[in-house]
């Protein structure tokens, strides 16, 4: 019989994914979350800057078409606002309770949305979770992206995703005036190319 040694984790070698998530945070509840998803290598595809205004090619025109089709998809979803940037996107995603009203942390926004948790074949509702949502736009956006520039099966985005909980107005207003103007201060963008 062979003896093994137990294997421990070492960070030296051991080259995991570390998460970006709040631990012990349930991303599928009724909530605002900011996130911002990154192409791979950070390439410009979707469209070119001009004078402050973002100009979408036909990548970027899909990546913006699969955006405003996620509420057809997901019943608990509502969406806030949104740009595609030459090789990123931004946008705010409202998960939705039962009755239709998002709240997070005492923030109670868009109190007229719909009720919209879809209903499982068990007759509970379901919602899904941001990690879902945000795996459905980039799944669909790269296979159709992907078609038309014949890469199929290449990596179109950056495996993982920023998020942010918009927990109050304040925090809000920030942030949807952040990606409003995002084409207006595209050259002090971090992800800034020529």
């Amino acid at each position: 019989m062979k003896i093994t040694t137990p294997m421990f984790y070492n960070s030296n070698i051991h080259h995991h994914r570390r998460t970006i998530r709040l631990k012990d945070y349930d991303y599928s509840q009724a909530g605002l979350y900011f996130v911002t998803i990154c192409v791979q290598r950070h390439e410009c595809l979707f469209g070119k800057m001009i004078n402050g205004e973002m100009i979408l090619n036909e990548y970027g025109k899909i990546v913006q078409m699969v955006w405003d089709e996620l509420p057809q998809h997901y019943k608990n979803v509502e969406l806030g606002e949104f740009v595609v940037m030459p090789n990123h996107i931004h946008g705010i995603i409202i998960i939705t309770d039962c009755t239709g009203l998002a709240i997070d942390m005492g923030l109670a926004v868009g109190a007229g949305l719909k009720p919209a948790p879809t209903m499982a074949t068990t007759g509970e509702s379901k919602t899904h979770g941001l990690s879902e949502i945000v795996r459905a736009l980039k799944t669909f956006s790269a296979r159709k992206i992907n078609e038309m520039r014949n890469t199929c099966g290449e990596k179109l985005w950056q495996r993982n995703y920023y998020e942010h909980i918009i927990r109050n107005d304040k925090s809000y207003q920030y942030i949807a005036d952040y990606i409003i103007n995002n084409p207006a201060e595209w050259e002090k963008d971090k992800f800034y190319k020529k």
